[in-house]
This record gives C-alpha cells, structure tokens and sequence, in this order.
C-alpha cells in the first residue's frame, strides 16, 4: 500500500523525492539508535523496490530514479541495509576475529567502489548533479545568485510568518505541543514523526510551495497534542471522591481547559472554511475585489483576451509572452508561446527577457529570429492590479542577465538606486519594450480626477513617456480593464 501511495505522488508532484529521502533517514535513524528488526529490512526493501519500479514508469521520471543524486540517499540506505543485515549473519555463523576483519575489508570496499561509481557518473553525465531547485533548499541565496530563474518563482520564496498563520491557525500552537509529546514517548512511529516535522517546518520556510510539505504533519502533530491534552483533563473530570476541594478544582480546570479548546477547534473549522472558499478556490484568470458598498466586482480580461486570441489569429500563430501565462495561452487560446511555467529550459526564458529589456529595433530583431506573430503583456496601472509586468520586469533582466552579461540590472535603476516610471526614470528603462508596450496610450488615460493624465495606480507615479510610438508592432486587442494588452508584430521583411 506505500509502495502503490509513493507512486501515487511521482505522479502527481515532484515533490516525492522530499518523501524518498526522509524515509532512509528515518530508517538510518532507525539502526543508529539500535531499534533494528526484521519488519524495518522487509519494509524499506520492499517499499524502495516497488516503489522505484513503479515511479520509473512516469516518463518524467523514468531512470531518473537510480541515477540522479536527489535519489542517492535511498539507493544508499538500500545498499546499507543489505550490508547491516549480512554483517549480522556473519557475527552469528563466524567467529569474532575473522567477522571483524572481513567486516571492516568489505566496509571499505564497498565505500571506495561506492564513492568511485558516484565521482565517474557524476564527471561522465550519468549521474545527474543536484538541481538548483534543491541547492536552494539548503543555501535560499543560492537561486538568486546563480539561476534567477527559479528564485523569480513566487512559489519558491520564502514563507512569512504571516502566512503560517493563515494556513496553520491555532495548529502553530499545536505542532510544538505535538512534537514534546512525541519526544516523551520516543517509538519507531513517533521518531518518524519528529524527523518529519523537523524537516518539513525548515524546507517549508525557504520556499512557500512546501507549506504542503507541512500541512499533513502539522495535523497529526496537532491531533496528538489535543489528544494527550483531553485525555489528561478528561481523567480530571473522571475523578471520583468529588467532596474533596481539590478534586473539585482539578474538575473546574478540566471543564474549563476542554471548553475552551473546543472552541477554538470550532473556531477553526470557520477559519478553514473561509480560506478555502475565499483564497484557495478562486480561479486566477478572473479577478474579484470588494467596492466601497461592499458589492464585489470581477474583472474579465484575461478570458476575454485569450478568447480574442482564439477567434481572431491564426491557428499557427507564435505569441511571446512572459512565461507566468503560458499554459493559460496554450489552454485557453489554443496557441503556440514561445515559453510556459515549465520553466527548465532558462535560456529560452532568457531570450524573451532579453526582448522585453531591449529597445525595440533591438528586440525586433530577437522576435524575428523566433518567429514571433503576437506580443502578450500584462498591465495593472489602470485598476491597480499589481501582478502585473512591470513589476515583474526586474525579474526578466536579472534572468537575461545570467546567459547574456551585456544586461545589467543595475542599468535600469536611477543614480541613486530607484527603479522608477516617472520622468527620472532609468533611460534605459523608458525605452525599453516592456515599458513601450505596457504604457502605450496610457498617457491619454485618467486613472483618477486629482491625478494627472497617464498615472500609474500600482506604482503611484505619473508615467515618465506619455507620447509612446512604436515602430516596429501594433495595437491588436487591449482587454477593458487595460489589463491584457496584445500587439502585432509588423511584418517589414
């Protein structure tokens, strides 16, 4: 059943290789403490052989699963395993002095042959080296120095502390009351549970999308803290010869304490409740926000754009845009981008930043070379929506930067180090073509009656380029709300 589980999640998320890691130190953990037995050799055995057998059938995963260094770990406890089992029979079959020596012979061999396989695979390609996804998980600036592509993904910055107590609730107070609990009854289970919450509330706080990592153990440790907390105010309850005044006050207590974590898990459930119609369950593409008379208003635009795409361009059409939007494009549009969220390939990512960091003659030039119909930007300065491309724009230098060192970020700040729209905006900046398309017209527009025309609401700044002109791409479909806005690419060749 964990074995058919395991393959469950490689299906599901690559977030399984967070689960066959904690697993062998689990068990490694297991024989240094000296809680070795048989059910440990034929549960890790079975559960690694299975459930490598069956996770090498997702195509995704495929041979990934013996040769990249994220699955070492197990393949090592494996190998461990077998050896600590053989050792024992030896002890039991040989006498001490020629067990020792063959023992220790065997040790070394294996640890050389191992070391020497790791080194070879690793110098030779074979063996696949860490990601960055995973250094990160150990050294957070990692990313942000060397792949900035990965540090760009909201997902993968860090956990606030705001946020574990929108998504935990009371079971912050919780886990650590569960994790005392588990450590005075110290068991195989509870051991794992331990080593599960450890780990978990350390890599959920370098990155955010491991909150799902925690969630699962924050429960349970939640549900044992409630559970030793009712049983032991339960049996004050329970406590007979009530004459006696303090039994009476140990009752009292027992009431009181039982009443009041009842309500605040009542409490909880309101709270889960609310997050998961209201935060988790709305879909990206339509906006909602709350007017001053408390009605709600949706924004449509990234349908009715994508739908524009479907209906009024070619069925072979390319459209480059930022790769937040890809696999909307591809799904709802029923078009060719250039890049999506599948965000492996950096130097392709690179070359879309590059266009959009460019002037226009430059990025003319880049949007030819791949073949570019239709140019997508997002645009928040009329509503105030501040998701959109410019504040994004940083994210697509620095990712630019990393294959072609021409670009710098420091390129578009001002001298004093601001990054600003307005006229004391970065020249290069103002002329670059994510500020062109994304402020086209903008100029003509009042956002609001005591700000001047062309007043960016995200950025609360009048823009610096009122009378923008392009050369090089026109106006195809700009969405209500200016929030979606499409240009084509002149064909002057």
């Amino acid at each position: 059943m964990c074995s058919l589980a395991f393959f469950y999640m490689v299906s599901a998320w690559g977030g399984y290789v967070f689960i066959i890691n904690l697993i062998p130190m689990h068990v490694l953990i297991l024989i240094i403490s000296g809680r070795y037995s048989n059910r440990l050799y034929v549960a890790y055995c079975t559960l690694y052989v299975l459930g490598t057998i069956l996770g090498m059938q997702i195509s995704f995963v495929g041979f990934q699963a013996v040769l990249s260094s994220e699955h070492m770990l197990s393949m090592g406890t494996f190998a461990f395993l077998q050896f600590y089992v053989f050792v024992n029979w030896l002890k039991k079959h040989v006498g001490d002095d020629l067990s020792q020596i063959f023992i220790r012979l065997t040790l070394i061999l294996v640890t050389l042959g191992f070391l020497a396989i790791l080194v070879i695979g690793q110098f030779t390609g074979v063996i696949s080296f860490w990601t960055g996804r995973f250094w990160t998980l150990f050294d957070p600036t990692y990313a942000k120095e060397n792949i900035p592509i990965i540090a760009s993904v909201s997902e993968h910055q860090p956990t606030t502390w705001s946020s574990y107590f929108f998504d935990l609730h009371i079971l912050v107070f919780f886990f650590p009351a569960g994790m005392f609990f588990c450590f005075q009854k110290l068991s195989d289970a509870s051991i794992f549970v331990v080593l599960y919450g450890i780990t978990s509330i350390y890599f959920s706080g370098v990155m955010v999308r491991l909150m799902l990592v925690l969630s699962p153990i924050t429960c349970v440790l939640s549900a044992i803290a409630i559970n030793e907390t009712f049983t032991t105010f339960m049996s004050f309850i329970k406590t007979k010869n009530a004459g006696r005044r303090d039994i009476s006050a140990q009752k009292e207590a027992g009431y009181v304490i039982i009443l009041a974590i009842t309500c605040v898990l009542i409490l909880y459930v309101f709270h889960c409740t609310w997050v998961t119609s209201e935060a988790y369950s709305s879909p990206s593409i339509v906006l909602a926000a709350s007017q001053g008379d408390g009605s709600r208003i949706y924004f449509d635009d990234f349908r009715e754009a994508y739908w524009w795409l479907r209906q009024n361009t070619p069925l072979d059409a390319r459209i480059m845009s930022w790769w937040d939007y890809g696999y909307q494009i591809s799904a709802m549009a029923n078009r060719t981008v250039l890049v999506d969220n599948n965000t492996w390939n950096n130097s392709h990512i690179a070359q879309v930043g590059k266009a959009f960091a460019s002037e226009e003659k430059v990025a003319y030039e880049i949007m030819r070379s791949l073949d570019v119909d239709y140019v997508l930007v997002i645009f928040g300065g009329l509503i105030g929506y501040s998701s959109d491309d410019i504040n994004k724009f940083l994210w697509m230098v620095r990712i630019a930067g990393s294959t072609d060192p021409s670009l710098k970020e420091g390129d578009y700040y001002t001298s004093s180090g601001e990054f600003r729209i307005d006229s004391a905006g970065s020249p290069a900046l103002l002329d670059c073509l994510m500020y062109k398309l994304s402020f086209y017209r903008f100029g003509e527009v009042s956002t609001d009656r005591s700000k001047p025309l062309g007043f960016d609401r995200v950025r609360n700044a009048e823009i610096g380029r009122k009378k923008i002109k392009l050369e090089y791409l026109d106006e195809a479909y700009t969405s209500q709300h200016w929030i979606v806005r499409i240009y084509k690419v002149k064909s002057l060749r």
